[in-house]
């Protein structure tokens, strides 16, 4: 009998990417970087190309690496790339590579070299997030050096992108500025000679509201497992992630018994307890002590007292609750259990936070609609 689990319903994943993929004519990324945001990198892939994904994105060279050693052949991006790294491994199984600076096009030109093929790059412009992408005073230079390096069959450059500041906000005017920035640095790249195939800046929230800046490729990451990038938007998506656990045991308490660590929960009444062997280590916020819901005898309730490593507890009142009762954190809320959307409201955090954080050692993943 399992104590806890994360459960991934996989056709939700196929019903998300369907539905973004309808919702635009350019082709689809799905964003399956972080462990395919908690719900398994490589399920989640296979899920999302069953439906329709035409490209992969992730972040580092390991998880694009371990994309091709599970067969997945479809193109995939990474473009989170330290120094040193060994790229002509990523480039001889034909992945992608985010391209920056002149620094990191050294390193591509060179490991191109020792792969004995072109190296496939995206180049990335920073229009305004000031983190990833080369700075506007930086971008013909670099535009230039790639272009010399295309001339001489070292590299191919089959992208420009950038990615957006307001990613839950798509309407706010720095939206409007970045997608004009990033229009002029496409005309650099015309001048530069350059003819990329893709042109990529919209992730979920665009990609499910603007329309006017999908370009060639969408990059949709959180709304791939059925949450929403916008709060108090659904889109008609269904969320992919149910947490849960059993209940490890329940005990009777008089009224005034402190619960769990620095008792910062108090009983009010006699009461049942419930402890729940989920904890911070296993991806529960330790904000959501006194705070997180729980689905548990058929009733919403909320963690009573601090969150602990392995443990929290749920006052129960008078209500009956037996050890092996399922307790569910979140789920789709089809079934009246919390959301994702709720924790993160209930700890002042993102959904995104709280999905990456489950799936661990302790807490293993159950997949419903696996195909062979």
């Amino acid at each position: 009998m399992w104590q806890s689990e994360v459960r991934v319903d996989l056709d939700a994943i196929r019903e998300n990417v369907a539905r973004l993929k309808a919702g635009t004519s350019a082709e689809l990324m799905a964003v399956v970087k972080a462990d395919g945001y908690g719900h398994g990198m490589v399920p989640a892939a296979r899920a999302a190309l069953d439906a329709g994904a035409d490209q992969l994105g992730v972040c580092t060279l390991d998880e694009a690496l371990r994309l091709r050693q599970e067969g997945i052949t479809a193109p995939v991006l990474a473009w989170l790339l330290d120094p040193g790294l060994p790229l002509h491994d990523g480039i001889t199984v034909g992945v992608d590579l985010g391209c920056a600076s002149l620094t990191q096009l050294d390193e591509m030109i060179e490991a191109s070299r020792r792969a004995g093929r072109p190296a496939r790059l995206h180049l990335k412009i920073d229009t305004g997030l000031s983190r990833g992408g080369a700075t506007v005073a930086d971008w013909p230079a670099l535009l230039e050096a790639a272009a010399k390096a295309q001339a001489d069959g070292l590299v191919e450059v089959v992208g420009v992108w950038s990615h957006f500041v307001y990613a839950d906000s798509p309407g706010h005017p720095t939206t409007d500025r970045q997608l004009a920035i990033f229009h002029e640095g496409l005309e650099m790249v015309t001048r530069a000679g350059l003819r990329p195939r893709y042109r990529h800046l919209a992730n979920s929230a665009a990609t499910l509201t603007r329309p006017d800046t999908h370009f060639d490729l969408v990059r949709p990451g959180i709304a791939v497992y059925g949450l929403s990038p916008i709060e108090g938007e659904r889109f008609g998506l269904r969320p992919a992630m149910t947490a849960r656990a059993r209940v490890m045991l329940t005990k009777r308490v008089p009224a005034g018994t402190g619960v769990s660590y620095g008792h910062t929960y108090l009983t009010d009444a006699e009461s049942n307890l419930a402890v729940v062997p989920l904890g911070y280590a296993d991806g529960v916020p330790r904000h959501a002590s006194n705070t997180g819901p729980v689905l548990l005898a058929g009733e919403r309730r909320t963690i009573s007292g601090r969150v602990c490593m392995d443990q929290f507890v749920v006052d129960c009142g008078d209500d009956e609750v037996a050890a092996g009762d399922v307790a569910t954190l979140f789920g789709s809320g089809a079934d009246g259990e919390p959301t994702a959307d709720d924790w993160a409201e209930a700890v002042g955090t993102i959904n995104y936070e709280i999905v990456t954080r489950f799936g661990g050692v302790r807490v293993p993943r159950v997949y419903d609609g696996e195909r062979a």
